[in-house]
């Protein structure tokens, strides 16, 4: 009997026991833009709105789960200008401002909608909400969340990675390394002047890789980065294990597949769970279906009708009338989704388990403005399936890409094929015949740059002179930003793009040409420098293509 006793507890013990790993990966970037020459401006309304329904919500997220002891690990990439933003004066400043026209606004609701209880009722939801969002920014973090990232990567729970400087798309600027070499080490730097320490992980930006990019990531300290599923599986060679084990790229700069399996069950629009009728609707917003003279001073220059984020209806069905939105509903069918998530996740462990020499990753990468904005319910799915997969009777064990490469120290080596994560896996969605125009034009200035700090490299400048010089480097860096072209082919706010490019474009000209011809207007360098003021570390002299040799 007593042996009996013992068999059956290893079984027991075996059956609970973690045979494999989740690692979910959020991809936190918002393109750079700010505006202290307007009062106001719509595109930065692109970063309130994420702070609102994003940011917050996620840092809310890992306080609960803090709170009650969850043994989670789950990775965020902070792109470098989202950093910037976060923690620029000017910016905080106007977000506040625009959280108390939410809230003024939500007050509002309540009282218009008196004599309609449970639509009054989501009004004081939503009161609730921006009181709970302003209490969190204001008093709890004031006003600064990367504090709030900066202390759960502390607690080795949540890792904290980062992007190229200005999300350039790297296969594309290839054309000149030192332009890719400035992307990676621009961000890095960022970073580290910003949270505090290196960074072991890179995001691609759109997940765009190169075979020999890794040489410039090693160079730069980075120990693995993504790419998507197509990047491994039509690598120089066959990988053993699928996407489900990391591929050394031949230098120990480790590449991580994205698992098609995770990635359509939350991503699709068709199959994902965001589509689900209960979830409430994104396009149903009071700011265009309520009376303009109601709504006009909480709308753009009071003349532009914008998404205010107090929203009534949920996704209901195609070609229905829309229903009226139940939080309720909707965290319930977001718990259901989570449990369907981890199972699915179970499943493909044990069947994985059963053909791979070593215990199976599944690398699961998303935007993180996805959680929130787009799925408004996005959060409460995630904070569910981090609890889940810490509870102790499945096989699923939440874990950064970092951990994992500590745990499993010998890879497969081969190189990774060229690859996006973008539509139809290549580089299509950033060159096409709505933006390849931008390119001659960034690779000429790009060469004229290398030019200037090759020619400068053995003279002596004058301090003003150095501020044109690295004011120069910056308009290149936010010229290549990869959102403006894709931008341009999604025709959304393409004018806006376009003259984002041409604007940092005329920037620069104007700055080389002066600095050629030894006339440097101060007053106008100031300018500049006052409306693009990141990067303030930036070195003109890394444009040296010579240096790095």
């Amino acid at each position: 009997m007593p042996g009996n006793q013992t068999v059956r507890a290893k079984i027991i013990i075996s059956k609970h026991m973690k045979t494999g790993f989740l690692s979910l990966i959020l991809h936190a970037h918002l393109p750079y833009v700010r505006h202290p020459e307007h009062e106001c401006f719509f595109e930065e309304n692109w970063l309130f709105e994420a702070i609102t329904e994003c940011y917050i919500p996620l840092i809310n997220v890992l306080d609960r789960l803090e709170k009650d002891q969850i043994d989670y690990r789950l990775t965020l990439s902070l792109s470098p200008p989202l950093i910037s933003m976060l923690r620029d004066d000017l910016l905080q400043a106007r977000y506040l401002k625009y959280l108390h026209k939410l809230l003024e606004l939500a007050k509002k609701e309540v009282i218009r909608t008196e004599k309609q209880p449970e639509y009054q009722k989501l009004a004081q939801y939503y009161l609730h909400i921006f009181q709970h969002t302003l209490d969190t920014y204001q008093n709890q973090y004031h006003c600064d969340l990367l504090t709030a990232f900066k202390k759960h990567h502390a607690t080795g729970k949540l890792e904290l990675i980062t992007c190229a400087a200005t999300h350039g798309f790297l296969p594309l600027l290839n054309i000149s390394e030192t332009a890719v070499r400035n992307q990676i080490n621009t961000g890095i730097q960022t970073f580290k002047e910003n949270l505090g320490f290196l960074p072991t992980g890179f995001w691609l930006p759109e997940c765009a890789y190169y075979p020999g990019v890794e040489t410039l990531l090693s160079e730069a300290g980075i120990t693995y980065f993504f790419v998507d599923n197509h990047g491994i599986t039509n690598a120089n060679q066959a990988p053993k294990n699928g996407v489900y084990a990391p591929l050394d790229c031949g230098n120990g700069v480790t590449a991580f597949g994205r698992d098609p399996e995770t990635s359509k069950q939350v991503w699709s629009s068709h199959e994902g769970y965001p589509g689900d009728y209960d979830y409430r609707e994104y396009y149903k917003d009071i700011g265009f279906d309520l009376d303009f003279d109601y709504i006009k001073p909480y709308i753009l220059d009071n003349e532009i009708r914008i998404n205010t984020g107090i929203k009534y209806y949920r996704i209901t069905g195609k070609d229905l009338p829309k229903e009226r939105y139940n939080p309720e509903n909707a965290l319930a069918k977001a718990q259901q989704h989570a449990q369907d998530f981890i199972n699915k996740r179970q499943a493909q462990i044990e069947t994985l388990n059963t053909t791979m020499d070593r215990p199976p990753i599944i690398v699961a990468p998303y935007d993180a403005e996805l959680f929130g904005h787009w799925w408004f319910e996005g959060p409460h799915w995630l904070e569910s399936v981090l609890r889940l997969a810490n509870a102790p009777d499945n096989n699923v064990q939440t874990l950064s890409c970092s951990a994992y490469l500590k745990q499993q120290t010998s890879h497969q080596v081969a190189t990774p094929s060229a690859s996006t994560w973008g539509d139809q896996g290549y580089s299509s969605y950033w060159i096409n015949d709505s933006n390849a125009w931008i390119y001659p034009f960034l690779h000429q200035a790009e060469a004229e740059m290398e030019i200037l700090a090759s020619d400068l490299k053995n003279l002596t400048v004058t301090p003003l002179q150095i501020r044109a010089l690295n004011q120069a480097a910056r308009s290149i860096l936010l010229a290549q930003a990869s959102d403006w072209p894709f931008i341009m082919k999604s025709g959304t706010t393409t004018e806006y793009a376009i003259k984002r490019i041409t604007d940092h474009l005329a920037r620069f000209n104007y700055l080389h040409d002066c600095i050629r011809k030894n006339r440097i207007n101060e007053r106008h360098l100031v300018a500049l420098e006052i409306m693009d003021n990141i990067f303030p570390s930036i070195n003109f002299r890394d444009y040296n293509p010579n240096k790095a040799k």
